[in-house]
């Protein structure tokens, strides 16, 4: 448990010190960790494991090849895209009205 307690200020402090140059951002994580009642460290590491979780699921994410149609043509005979009520009268199975 000692281990723990002393990474966890060892990477309390690591933090505090990368956010010295950003005031502005290090006085909003103090407001925020009172507001909530914990403390800097708690605040800094439920963000990292946010950030990393994030990252992780779109790391997941594998990528997906779309078909490409190889057909030629155009649009069946009497379809006018212009026109979104006849459009869909054709897709339906209804004759253009």
């Amino acid at each position: 448990m000692k281990r723990r307690h002393k990474d966890a200020i060892a990477t309390g402090v690591a933090v505090v010190v990368a956010l010295a140059g950003d005031d502005e951002l290090l006085r909003r994580a103090k407001s925020h960790a009172a507001r909530q009642g914990r403390s800097l460290t708690s605040v800094f590491e439920e963000a990292l494991r946010r950030l990393l979780a994030e990252s992780e699921r779109h790391e997941e994410r594998r990528r997906v090849e779309l078909p490409v149609s190889s057909a030629s043509g155009g649009v069946l005979p009497g379809v006018d895209l212009d026109d979104s009520a006849a459009l869909l009268d054709v897709m339906e199975g209804r004759a253009p009205s």
